[in-house]
């Protein structure tokens, strides 16, 4: 049984070994000897982190297609990189080029290459593999530069200072009252009349699915920052964060939100129950969990627009909202059922190409309004089952390295944890919500893949110096 579930996880998976006999591993370090003598590339992994760390601080404020360019630039210098790449020891080639996560991303992006291939409207699904193929290359420049701690800091501080811009504007919206740039809510509804921030993202389910992971790395940069002015400021974002958050009355968003503060709260149970007594060990992980349930429970019950959005999540069909999605998850299960294999290829152009022939009357819609459904549909089974599969290596990997990091007490695990409940999270969000397709959300949903395999080789290097420590 545990030689399936470490198969499962590709964890005994000798990726090193295989990369250094296959064809894949040949144009690596092609340009090595131009790198040696180039005076710019000696900072090659911090332009990385500052190319990294343009695009978080643009996103928010700039147009799609300048976001384009910047991932499109952060591609090709991961290309350059890669080509220049010095594998030797000296130069610190014992660093992993590629992970287990790596493995399960490219076939994904095969996968989808395929797709596009047998895709109905080819030209359309191109559109979409292109988008595709710049999100992918993001990730593995994120990957590769954040395996400093120096660069993952300064990653995160950018997004988190970013994002405390984004949460006051949406603030400073709802006291001074806005304008709704779309019918977001039943106008029916007792909250047809409330104001539901967007802040610059111009959505409100948009702005909450950018703050899910905004509010949980406020959370954990409590405990990662050092010194009581990085802690304070660590505190205000996280209530700034989280009123934005729940002023947005995004219900995906509030779900992705309880999703991510629930696996947080486990995490930290986790991290910390070595250090505690033996009844704290027992009874301080269901103390937090009742003790925020109970809050939770009360601000539904005593908050009144608070309770008619909770409320509106169980009323089927009988809330506008909640009629559009079902109508679009119907007929895109009716486009899986069509193209079970390989689906109609990536993207939202080829999914309007496609959507009208099976749209109920009045129920146009960009997207499947769900990731699970959009990715069938996108890639078919075959792609579902990759992505579910890289999901759960990508958990296992962070769960294998929260372990190892836990037994050195290295602070580097906070943010570790922040990415996996982040992750789920955003997960959860983008069950019901078309939120993590958009570039400001998709950005920072790879964000997480990497961070996660950024701890691939740190996490073996701890676990080797832990048995070094022990003999």
């Amino acid at each position: 049984m545990n030689s399936v579930w470490q198969t499962l996880t590709l964890s005994t998976l000798p990726l090193q070994q295989w990369l250094n006999s296959s064809f894949l591993h040949y144009p690596i370090g092609r340009l090595r000897t131009w790198r040696k003598g180039s005076w710019l590339m000696q900072w090659a992994e911090p332009i990385g982190g500052g190319l990294a760390m343009l695009v978080f601080a643009l996103a928010p404020f700039v147009n799609n297609t300048l976001t384009g360019l910047l991932l499109g630039a952060c591609g090709t210098y991961w290309l350059l990189l890669t080509i220049s790449d010095d594998r030797s020891p000296e130069s610190g080639g014992n660093a992993p080029f590629a992970t287990p996560i790596h493995l399960l991303v490219g076939l994904y992006w095969s996968i989808a290459v395929v797709a596009t291939a047998m895709s109905p409207v080819k030209r359309e699904a191109l559109v979409g593999l292109q988008k595709l193929t710049l999100y992918l290359l993001f990730f593995a420049l994120l990957a590769r530069v954040l395996r400093s701690p120096r660069i993952r800091s300064w990653v995160i501080t950018v997004f988190l200072l970013t994002a405390l811009a984004v949460s006051v504007y949406g603030l400073q919206q709802w006291t001074m009252g806005t304008d709704a740039l779309a019918t977001w809510v039943d106008p029916e509804s007792p909250l047809s009349k409330t104001t539901r921030v967007y802040s610059y993202l111009g959505n409100p389910n948009l702005l909450a699915g950018y703050l899910v992971p905004a509010v949980v790395f406020s959370i954990v940069a409590f405990f990662s920052w050092n010194g009581w002015m990085c802690k304070a400021l660590a505190v205000i974002m996280t209530a700034v964060n989280g009123a934005c958050l729940i002023l947005t009355f995004s219900r995906g968003g509030w779900i992705g939100l309880v999703f991510s503060l629930f696996v947080l709260l486990l995490l930290l149970a986790h991290w910390w129950s070595i250090h505690l007594p033996r009844f704290w060990r027992t009874w301080a992980l269901p103390i937090v969990l009742g003790t925020a349930a109970a809050v939770v429970l009360l601000a539904v019950v005593v908050v009144e627009p608070l309770r008619d959005r909770v409320g509106s999540i169980f009323a089927g069909r009988g809330d506008s909202s909640n009629n559009f999605r079902i109508n679009v998850w119907t007929a895109v299960i009716e486009m899986i059922k069509d193209f079970p294999v390989w689906g109609i290829g990536p993207g939202n152009t080829a999914f309007n190409k496609i959507y009208p022939r099976y749209m109920r009357a009045r129920y146009s819609a960009l997207s499947a309004y769900s990731i699970i459904l959009e990715v069938a549909l996108e890639t078919g089974i075959i792609g579902l089952m990759c992505f579910l599969w890289l999901i759960f290596v990508t958990l296992s990997q962070g769960w294998r390295a929260i372990q190892r990091l836990r037994l050195v007490g290295s602070q580097e695990g906070f943010w570790l944890m922040g990415a996996i409940a982040s992750l789920v999270g955003m997960l959860g969000h983008g069950m019901v919500d078309t939120v993590l397709y958009r570039p400001e959300v998709n950005t920072l949903w790879w964000l997480m893949f990497a961070l996660i395999a950024s701890y691939y080789g740190h996490a073996r290097l701890s676990e080797e110096q832990v048995v070094e420590d022990r003999v």
